[in-house]
């Protein structure tokens, strides 16, 4: 099979292509600096030409306001070049619980991605995965202050960019879903005893203090993070994954 994969060199994006052309497909990645802009539209023809599957893992540059915009017109211009070059499956990637946090501005934008996605006119697939284990870090240096990070007690079940790609790769193999397939890593921790386990394994002099108004998951209640009981459930825990 050929596939385009757009947004294909970033942290699952190259993955998902060295997976799929291990695997025997043939998949091309696209960027914008190889002459693809999903923003003016311009090179998303060229791209898909041949191709029967586009894999869309472009991100909005912002978690702000400004991510909804992102979405909505990149996928516009990809979904109408994937009509135009009769693709046969359009995949994305997506967050789990990605529709029940309004208050986040980019979970909004994610689950405006999803709705503009099915709303289309090529057969689709969504996966669904719970936070990377590579965005940790990111996570806690939003909330550090000197040597203290602060951090909510939200629930959380990282999954390995590698698991990612993998299940990426596998649903863009087969058939359209037209629905979602969810994917999370094998453990449940909360978010702080997340950053306790990370600065043991790796320390720099900052300890953890519980804070639930800090940071962007402060917004997040319940178990919005953890995935539904239907989820695929990845191999690499967290612990071997810092090791």
């Amino acid at each position: 099979m050929k596939f385009a994969v757009i947004g294909g060199t970033g942290l699952i994006g190259s993955q998902v292509v060295t997976k799929l052309n291990d695997a025997g497909h043939d998949a091309v990645p696209h960027t914008q600096s190889s002459g693809v802009d999903v923003i003016t539209g311009k090179g998303l023809e060229q791209a898909m030409e041949g191709a029967e599957t586009v894999i869309n893992l472009t991100n909005s540059p912002t978690f702000d306001e400004a991510s909804p915009a992102f979405f909505q017109t990149s996928m516009d211009n990809l979904l109408a070049a994937a009509r135009k070059s009769d693709v046969q499956h359009f995949v994305i990637l997506s967050i789990v619980g990605v529709d029940q946090v309004p208050e986040l501005d980019y979970y909004r934008a994610k689950a405006l991605q999803e709705d503009v996605l099915r709303a289309g006119p090529v057969p689709y697939s969504i996966v669904r995965a719970t936070q990377f284990m590579e965005f940790v870090d990111a996570v806690l240096s939003w909330t550090t202050d000197g040597d203290t990070v602060r951090l909510p007690s939200t629930p959380i079940q990282p999954i390995a960019a590698k698991d990612v790609a993998a299940a990426v790769a596998e649903v863009a193999s087969g058939t359209p879903l037209r629905g979602i397939h969810n994917v999370a890593g094998p453990d449940v921790y909360r978010l702080d005893e997340l950053g306790r386990i990370t600065l043991d394994a790796h320390p720099d002099g900052r300890t953890v203090t519980t804070d639930d108004s800090a940071g962007m998951f402060a917004a997040v209640r319940g178990a919005v993070l953890i995935a539904p009981k239907d989820a695929h459930i990845a191999p690499t825990r967290y612990t071997d994954w810092l090791s």
